[in-house]
Order: structure tokens, then sequence, then C-alpha cells
């Protein structure tokens, strides 16, 4: 998304961008997401939910993403809702496939097929936006969890820290959290995880829930987002945990689906799930969406003289827990763009 973003942006300020596209479609990890574009409602809990973040790119964010929104909607992007679901943000949910068309359209020249390798020729201003690095298993390994070759991946397959590579390169600096990721577990194997059921099967009741290791270890949740789930199952036996849930439970409501509902749609999907006397107990494996950690920048988006990023090659944002990734991708896309042009 946040390359899609720039380029659209500066072709608006009268640039003609080259957008290079590693995969064969456009838009990313951005077709595989739920479309909620959002914030914070109160910049003081974004501060108190995301505490290890650079308090200079999160007020960026919290502070320009209405404005970037309504830009959006001006390219034409299609709005399905004016509510996240979560009384605690604010946002907008579109329809990801026409964002990404609307983005696209808007977007100059785009050449599929086509990894970032370097930095272009001196004086040519590069904005990365590669998507992070969750799908390169050997920086999740060395970064994240030693568990690596067992987690999902619950992403678009292009995001192998090309960015991330070519910023160091050119002299910019990781930022805070490279241990952190963004995700969701999810039905464990044998279960069939495709890229369109990555909402869909998404496990998320971990507060109605006792969540322990394969190995017993049991882990209670400290955070509504549950991010701090997922980041514990990575780092256990596996990548995998169990959620047993009392049956009285099974009718408890997350975000527009009950418990039991999202119980089914594991076992529908082939997961271990074992009926026990008055509980049900699903295996989950953890599924990695975003890396938290990347690139550090400052509050116009450069990482390195001549070379911006956004999006996932930005890290820092949401250190500690999590803020919207579409939401950063958005503000940091736009800024990049008009950092690059000297606007």
């Amino acid at each position: 998304m946040a390359g899609l973003v720039a380029a659209a942006r500066a072709c608006e300020l009268g640039a003609e961008p080259l957008v290079l596209e590693k995969l064969d479609r456009a838009g990313g990890s951005l077709r595989l997401s739920s479309g909620v574009v959002w914030r914070h409602r109160d910049f003081d809990r974004f501060r108190e939910e995301c505490p290890g973040g650079d308090e200079r790119l999160q007020r960026l964010v919290f502070e320009r993403l209405d404005d970037d929104l309504r830009w959006l909607e001006y390219l034409g992007a299609p709005v399905l809702e004016r509510q996240t679901g979560n009384s605690l943000t604010t946002g907008v949910r579109f329809s990801p496939g026409g964002l990404v068309a609307a983005l696209f359209e808007a977007a100059g020249e785009v050449r599929f097929g086509q990894p970032l390798l370097g930095a272009p020729g001196k004086g040519m201003p590069l904005v990365l936006a590669t998507g992070g690095f969750q799908g390169d298993r050997d920086l999740l390994r060395s970064h994240v969890t030693l568990q690596a070759g067992e987690v999902l991946l619950r992403a678009a397959p292009g995001s192998t820290g090309d960015g991330l590579r070519v910023g160091l390169a050119a002299g910019a600096r990781l930022s805070e959290g490279m241990d952190q990721f963004y995700g969701r577990n999810m039905p464990a194997p044998p279960a069939r995880v495709r890229g369109q059921d990555f909402v869909r099967l998404g496990q998320l009741y971990a507060h109605h829930a006792e969540v322990t290791s394969v190995e017993g270890e049991r882990y209670e949740s400290r955070s509504w987002s549950e991010v701090d789930v997922v980041q514990w199952t990575a780092r256990q036996p596996g990548a995998r945990a169990w959620y047993r849930v009392r049956k009285e439970d099974l009718g408890q409501r997350v975000r527009g689906r009950t418990v039991g509902e999202m119980v089914e749609a594991a076992a529908s999907a082939g997961a271990p799930v074992r009926r026990e006397r008055g509980q049900v107990a699903v295996q989950t494996v953890a599924g990695v969406t975003a890396t938290l950690g990347g690139l550090r920048v400052n509050e116009r988006a450069q990482a390195a003289p001549g070379v911006f990023a956004c999006g996932g090659d930005v890290g820092g944002i949401a250190t500690g827990g999590w803020a919207s990734g579409l939401g950063a991708a958005l503000v940091l896309g736009r800024l990049a763009a008009e950092s690059a042009l000297g606007v």
C-alpha cells in the first residue's frame, strides 16, 4: 500500500514516478487485509499501548491520518464502513481490492516482476516500500524467533527485507523493536490456510481462553489486540499454542464474530480440535503479518541521504504494542513522496 500511496501522491505533485513491483500484481499484503485504516482515538492511549515507539512518528500518524483518509476517498477508494468495530480506535474500512485499484490507477508507471536490487543513480530519490521482512525466514530467525521455520506467513510473499537491505547499504540505521511483529494465531497444521482466508480464520479470542504451549506453559493476554499472544506463541516449540475455551464462553463476541464461530472456522479448515468435557480446545500456530522493526526514519520519512521509507520498511512506530499498519503506510507514503520531491 505504501508504495502505491507514495507514487499516487508523487503523480499528484507533477512527478513521473517509477514503481518497481516484485510480484505479478499490485497491492501486496493490502489485498489480504481487512481493509481497515485506523488510528487510536486518544494520543495518550496510543503512547500507553505502544510505549517503545518513536513519539515523533506516532504523532504524525495520529495528526495526519484523518486528512489522508479523505484523500483516499477523493481518489475513489470504495468505503465499506466508517467504523472500526473497536471503541478505542477510529478509521474507515475500505474494500481492499477497490483500494488497490484506486491507488494503482493514480500511481503512474508500474513494472511488475522487478524486485528492488539497489539504489538508483546519484541525484534520483528513492522511496522504499517493500513491506518489511516477514517473508524471509533467515531474517525472522535472526531478529524475531528461533522458530522462524514453523511460523505461518500471513502476508504477501514478496516482503523479504529488500528495502531493509538497500536502506542499510545506503547508510540507514535499524529502529527499535526488531524482535517484534504483528500477526494472529491461526489454525495449526494440517489446517489449510489460504491467502483469502487470513482474516476469516484468525483465532482472536485469547481473552476468553486458557492459552498454553504444547508443553503446557500458560500465558495470559495483556493487550486488547492480542499481539502479545502471537509474539509469545511464535517463540514456543513449533510456534504452536492451544486455546481452551469453556462451552459457556463460545457465545462471547469479538469484533462481530462469536468465539464459537472462530472455533468452527478452525475446525472446518482442518486444525487439531479437541472437544473435551465442558470445553473445546484448538491448536494454533503463530501467523506473522508484519514486522514492527525496520529502518529508522526522521519526521520527513528520510532514512538516509536521498532515501526515504514508508510502510513495513519503517520500524519503531508501534514498538511495544500495535497500531494500524495501513494507517502508517498511508501517512508515511504520502509524506515520503512529498519529502523526496522537496515539498
